[in-house]
């Protein structure tokens, strides 16, 4: 009797405290977004912070993020290096959680190759710090594109308000991230 009351109350304590999880989960990726959306219509350069000799071409280039067509379910964010405009992350709201996807086009505007690549978030992350690992419709695309060294990607992105926006990769033998002085927007 003892342990069908343990169990029946341990039961009523999951029952009771799983929706609790479930808003605080929504509650950590909204605060992310956020945290993002405060930035739109704002510009931002960056540099490279690894030291991968790979990141040299975009080390070497000016770096800047310009968060725009914002939304309540997405925000699209243009990332230049140097004068290649084709790159653009799309943060957009899903019903688990966030996705991040990359939208890579050549410059008539019809999308590259590689295009509409990467994940949704796994875990709650933080208000500060979201990872998607790579999707399955990414791991095919890369699989179909000699660039299965990107199925095992993770993607990140940072807000820390007022301070630094950061964009990372890693997977293994690879990490590059780029921060965004979130202090100083620019014009152009």
């Amino acid at each position: 009797m003892k342990t069908m009351i343990s169990t029946a109350l341990a039961a009523a304590a999951l029952t009771l405290f799983a929706p609790a999880a479930s808003a605080q989960a929504g509650t950590t990726q909204d605060a992310f977004f956020r945290n993002l959306s405060a930035l739109c219509g704002q510009r931002f350069e960056g540099k490279v912070v690894t030291t991968d000799a790979a990141d040299s071409d975009f080390a070497s280039q000016r770096l800047l993020m310009h968060v725009r067509d914002c939304t309540a379910e997405e925000i699209r964010i243009p990332f230049w290096v140097g004068a290649d405009r084709s790159r653009t992350w799309v943060v957009t709201r899903t019903a688990t959680g966030l996705r991040l996807k990359h939208d890579h086009r050549h410059d008539d505007g019809t999308p590259d190759v590689l295009h509409w690549y990467g994940g949704d978030t796994a875990g709650t992350g933080t208000a500060e710090r979201q990872e998607f690992p790579v999707d399955q419709e990414s791991i095919d695309l890369f699989n179909a594109n000699d660039a299965s060294v990107s199925i095992t990607n993770v993607w990140a992105m940072e807000v820390h308000p007022a301070r630094m926006f950061a964009y990372e990769l890693r997977r293994p033998n690879r990490h590059f991230r780029v921060e965004f002085d979130l202090t100083r927007p620019v014009g152009r």
